[in-house]
């Protein structure tokens, strides 16, 4: 039991839940949240976590990336889980997910709206597909160097306007500023972890961002990723304004500067590797102060 939760990877968990948490603080300042879709949402997006951890780890494995890394030990490549087992367990995760999404939708919208009903399965079938497509199929898209958009979208925009929508079954432009804003602290913890892996992955033809565009190049794009989602937010708290507490999340401001400047710091992989639970803390901190500012 202990080996599957090590594959779980637990510690990425909190990170996937920042774009619902933002889309639920959001909805919350619209009005009363309904509280079994808003559980559902999370235990939907938790299993599309776990289910993209062990993909990874079986992907990554039969790629052939894992025999160097220098990350949390993965347990096909170990040896701690077969192959076999490890498609067995992809293939439950992604069903309880698509269950439990149905169970959502249909919970929320009855047979009535086909429409809308139609448009979520799809969405959650994209989520399902972005999870295994990452590593674990024939042309992985996150060895092209796709991973950050598909992190911005599904971790940013579907996640959290998602959530937004299916609480207030409204729909606002505005929504896409706080939502780039948690994505692209998303896609900056993808980016510290493509660069701890940089000469791995370029040994094993994994054309991430940082192994197109080099270390350096990858440090100042970390730069810009973390400041990039500072005035996004900013720019929506100045939009919206109503309260000064609205401005709550700048205490939580110098831990992703303090990231940034680690990364940039950092010459060797065992020193970016820590940015990853950092990067990850912060961004949550990052959500929730936000959040709370929002209801205040």
């Amino acid at each position: 039991m202990n080996v599957w939760w090590e594959a779980f990877r637990p510690k990425t968990l909190p990170l996937a839940l920042a774009c619902i948490f933002m889309g639920l603080f959001l909805a919350a300042a619209a009005g009363p949240l309904n509280w079994p879709v808003a559980v559902l949402t999370v235990v939907t997006a938790t299993l599309l976590q776990i289910l993209s951890n062990l993909a990874n780890d079986y992907g990554d494995a039969v790629h052939g990336v894992d025999v160097e890394r220098l990350g949390p030990r993965r347990m096909v490549q170990s040896g701690q889980i077969t192959k076999a087992e490890m498609k067995r367990a992809i293939i439950i995760c992604a069903l309880l997910a698509m269950v439990c999404g149905l169970a959502m939708v249909l919970y929320l919208f009855g047979l009535q709206n086909s429409v809308l009903v139609l448009v979520f399965l799809a969405l959650g079938g994209g989520a399902v597909w972005a999870a295994i497509a990452y590593t674990a199929s024939k042309n992985p898209y996150g060895y092209m160097g796709l991973g950050d958009l598909f992190v911005l979208i599904f971790f940013g925009w579907v996640g959290t306007i998602g959530t937004y929508f299916l609480q207030t079954l409204q729909f606002d432009w505005i929504l896409f500023l706080p939502a780039t804003s948690v994505g692209l602290c998303a896609v900056a913890v993808l980016n510290i972890n493509n660069i701890r892996d940089i000469d791995t992955d370029k040994a094993a033809g994994k054309r991430s961002v940082p192994v197109r565009i080099g270390r350096k190049n990858a440090q100042i794009y970390h730069w810009l990723l973390i400041l990039i989602a500072i005035a996004l937010l900013t720019g929506y708290v100045i939009i919206t304004y109503r309260s000064p507490w609205q401005f709550l999340y700048l205490i939580s401001i110098p831990l992703l500067i303090r990231s940034a400047l680690a990364v940039w710091r950092s010459e060797t992989p065992p020193q970016v590797a820590p940015q990853l639970k950092h990067m990850s803390q912060a961004t949550l901190i990052f959500v929730i102060t936000f959040g709370i500012g929002q209801l205040l």
